[in-house]
């Protein structure tokens, strides 16, 4: 595991012994590691899942339906 230093401002060393102290981390090390990993991974192009997968196929198709009411005679196909 690399290691390093970097300087931080007191607000942020400050919020970090409060969530040590509030039971969120079990100590400062696991406190740090994880907070820089959620940092990172939210800059990372998330993939999509199959969920989001099925619920763009679902919100593409709500957006293909159109309103009866708005239709006009040339859009059924059908003429007399």
């Amino acid at each position: 595991m690399a290691t390093f230093e970097v300087p931080i401002p007191d607000r942020i060393d400050s919020e970090i012994d409060r969530l040590v102290s509030q039971g969120e981390f079990i100590n400062r090390d696991q406190a740090i590691e994880e907070l820089l990993t959620m940092g990172v991974s939210t800059y990372n192009t998330p993939e999509e899942t199959e969920d989001e997968l099925e619920e763009d196929l679902f919100s593409q198709v709500t957006e293909d339906q159109q309103d009866p009411a708005r239709r006009t005679e040339s859009d059924d196909g059908y003429s007399f």
